[in-house]
């Protein structure tokens, strides 16, 4: 039989809140910090295009059980729409494909906003990660095919308009789920206003439940990793100390679930994936998720029946 190699790296866990610049891809974004902190596994939670800026949800270790619940929260993005061109890739990646010289009055465009407000039906990019046949879209764009994209729903609970600047733009804010494409929300609202329109800025401002407070850049991590003389030409250094204080709590991505606090006992029962009696006046009967800590340390992710908490995902100690 095989044998089963030794991981590579620190069993180090939890969240970077990673402020993304632009021009770094998400893939990209994860091999830097992965690298910086030396970590055994690491993943994102909700891509971000190159072009794009802000939050970038990183996953270190035993964090990226807990990816899923960062990947359906709440997204705030705030972006600039140019107005006057429609582009293949519905941002400035892409060549124009169709213009127009009218330019739309702010009524106009605020009277458009509850159209895209609530519940939508939207159409994904053409330039975009969604499998059709097995393939990427982006991919057959790239080969020049066009392919059809079916709607799919998505949830824009506020759609403000910031700012109307003088170079014929306009800047919006959306609290958005999901699945939301904000270049799609350009070229569909910039057809509706007959001006046609693409995203010329994005920036991703918060990913619940992080919020700009828990941002972090890749500078501040050379500098907590290397100090102030920056990266050595030899062997780096060995000391985590700095960057590691960095870190987000790998609980901090459940605060959606009920928490249950449990004796170290029950912890240890849990751990061998044995359920255990939740005790306490405010302990939930039932649940189909609950998060059950133990000195305020995620022990497991489970469902809480008859009032026993029923482990489903085990983190380690």
């Amino acid at each position: 039989m095989a044998r089963r190699g030794k991981k590579k790296g620190r069993p180090v866990s939890g969240w970077i809140v990673l402020d993304k610049p632009v021009g770094m891809g998400s893939t990209e974004a994860v091999s830097k910090v992965k690298w910086l902190f030396q970590a055994e596994k690491a993943g994102h939670a909700g891509t971000l295009d190159p072009l794009a800026s802000g939050m970038l949800p990183i996953a270190l270790g035993e964090a990226t059980k807990t990816v899923p619940y960062v990947q359906d929260g709440a997204k705030v993005y705030r972006f600039t729409v140019a107005w006057g061109e429609e582009r293949s890739t519905d941002d400035l990646e892409g060549p124009v494909t169709r213009t127009s010289d009218m330019r739309p009055a702010e009524a106009a465009i605020r009277h458009l906003l509850p159209k895209y407000t609530g519940v939508i039906m939207q159409t994904p990019p053409q330039f975009s990660a969604i499998k059709i046949s097995g393939e990427r879209a982006y991919d057959l764009a790239r080969s020049g095919e066009t392919v059809e994209i079916p709607e799919r729903e998505v949830e824009i609970g506020r759609f403000d308009l910031i700012e109307m600047r003088a170079d014929a733009s306009t800047v919006f804010e959306i609290e958005c789920g999901k699945g939301t494409y904000v270049r799609s929300l350009a070229r569909d609202m910039g057809r509706d206003l007959g001006c046609f329109g693409h995203i010329a800025e994005l920036r991703r401002v918060e990913v619940d439940p992080f919020t700009p407070d828990d941002f972090v850049t890749v500078p501040e991590l050379e500098a907590a990793r290397f100090g102030a003389a920056g990266q050595p030409e030899g062997d780096l250094p060995m000391d985590f100390g700095a960057i590691d204080g960095l870190i987000v709590e790998t609980a901090a991505a459940l605060e959606c679930l009920p928490q249950v606090a449990i004796s170290d006992e029950a912890a240890n029962r849990i751990r061998l994936g044995n359920p255990v009696i939740i005790r306490g006046r405010d302990a939930p009967v039932e649940a189909d998720e609950a998060c059950a800590t133990a000195r305020g340390r995620l022990v497991a992710i489970g469902a809480i029946e008859a009032g026993m908490f029923k482990p489903k995902r085990v983190f380690a100690g």
